[in-house]
């Protein structure tokens, strides 16, 4: 959400902001609707007092015998009128509410400017891609042949978009978020949280799912919806919260299954694991002060390379353009993994800053040391990783010639020991 007074006092800034993401402008609708909501607000108010002065006016008038009849006419018309603007202020608030959330964050400066993804950055990149001696496979085909991973029968329970794990891939996707989860809590300083994974629609609306991507979600009968991420409810942890200074920079993690509906993405990604209703991911969440959220978000990014640095897998920092970023970041690293059966990076973690973009939609706040009043926090999300991709990278990256799959140094100890996954001698 954005600032409104900023708007008020810098249009033009707004309708620049916009044009950055390819967006038409928007400054002259807001202002209209903010004008006329503010002048219904300041004819109530008017009317609020007059009625105050008449009602009292009245009394005077009773204690000393006089007529009172034109005052008692006049507050109640006032009270019809007043009811008239209650109603017509409620619409325009609720009209710019939701013009007002539909309006994505600001990119920062440095964000590079371009339609799409082919206008992204990249920033450094680690390991080159192995050379195999043989043509690599897709993951799907390397499950498949080794019996463990069954889209067949997840067809028959749940339809398209989902998978069956079986056996030692089970187990190595077990593997995989066990040492995720492990390394950010033992490691990167950051606090183990357990949340609901069905939250309220004022939930997905502080973090900037809702209203705009109501399609994107899985809602229930009960009018609670499936978490899409773990950033939902990690960030919501502060919402209404007025924090003290010294508790920032608050650092959480959670692995949790996510779900989405893939809404928009027919034809994508339709075979293997890469786009699922249903997927692990392990999420890092920060609330910091707004002077700390640039380092954070460096350091952000760095925990999620770690991960693909101990499973030494090839990948590459992108920082993606204002056509490909999403709407409640400012600014996006997203870590792309190489993989060898698809002869192509993909992503495999997104971190954002935020800003206080979600900070304002959640009304999350701190308490600066030697200020007056208070501030709103920023916040940042990242992945640390999805687990499911991790899986894909692993099976593709670490395939041999028979089919068989090697289980990285880092995941043996979760493994049991074992070295090789479906190795047939």
């Amino acid at each position: 959400m954005l600032d409104i007074k900023w708007i008020r006092d810098e249009p033009e800034a707004l309708d620049a902001a916009l044009k950055r993401r390819g967006l038409d402008p928007l400054s002259e609708a807001v202002l209209s609707i903010d004008s006329r909501h503010r002048a219904t607000q300041a004819e109530l108010q008017a009317m609020q007092t007059r009625r105050n002065e008449a009602s009292k006016a009245i009394g005077e008038a009773k204690r000393k015998g006089e007529d009172a009849a034109a005052l008692m006419e006049e507050v109640s018309g006032l009270k019809t009128r007043m009811a008239e603007a209650e109603d017509a202020e409620r619409r325009l608030n609720a009209e710019l509410s939701e013009l007002l959330s539909g309006i994505p964050n600001p990119t920062l400066p440095d964000v590079p400017e371009g339609a799409d993804e082919d206008a992204n950055v990249c920033l450094r990149e680690h390991l080159a891609p192995a050379d195999f001696a043989f043509p690599p496979k897709e993951h799907y085909e390397l499950g498949e042949a080794l019996g463990f991973l069954d889209f067949e029968t997840a067809a028959k329970l749940s339809g398209s978009r989902f998978v069956v794990m079986r056996g030692q891939i089970a187990r190595l996707h077990r593997a995989l978020a066990q040492f995720m989860i492990d390394l950010h809590t033992t490691e990167h300083g950051y606090e183990e949280v357990a949340p609901p994974l069905l939250v309220r629609d004022h939930v997905l609306y502080g973090t900037g799912q809702l209203p705009k991507f109501a399609e994107d979600q899985f809602r229930t009968t009960s009018d609670h919806w499936l978490i899409p991420t773990a950033e939902v409810p990690l960030t919501n942890l502060v919402a209404g919260e007025i924090l003290e200074s010294e508790a920032l920079p608050i650092r959480v993690t959670a692995l949790t299954p996510c779900f989405r509906s893939e809404a928009g993405s027919a034809g994508r990604d339709t075979r293997g694991m890469l786009r699922q209703h249903q997927f692990e991911k392990v999420e890092l969440v920060s609330i910091t002060r707004p002077e700390d959220s640039a380092a954070e978000h460096e350091r952000m990014v760095g925990c999620a390379e770690e991960v693909m640095k101990r499973l030494g897998l090839p990948y590459r920092v992108m920082v993606l353009s204002t056509g490909d970023i999403g709407f409640g970041a400012a600014k996006t690293y997203d870590v792309e993994v190489w993989l060898p059966g698809q002869k192509a990076y993909r992503e495999i973690s997104s971190c954002s800053n935020c800003l206080d973009f979600q900070a304002r939609r959640m009304k999350a706040r701190y308490r600066p040391v030697d200020e007056k009043g208070t501030r709103f926090v920023h916040s940042l999300n990242g992945s640390g990783v999805a687990v499911g991709r991790a899986l894909i990278a692993v099976m593709e990256n670490y395939q041999q010639g028979n089919g068989s799959i090697t289980v990285p140094d880092a995941l043996r100890p979760y493994m049991g020991g074992l070295e090789v996954i479906g190795d047939h001698g």
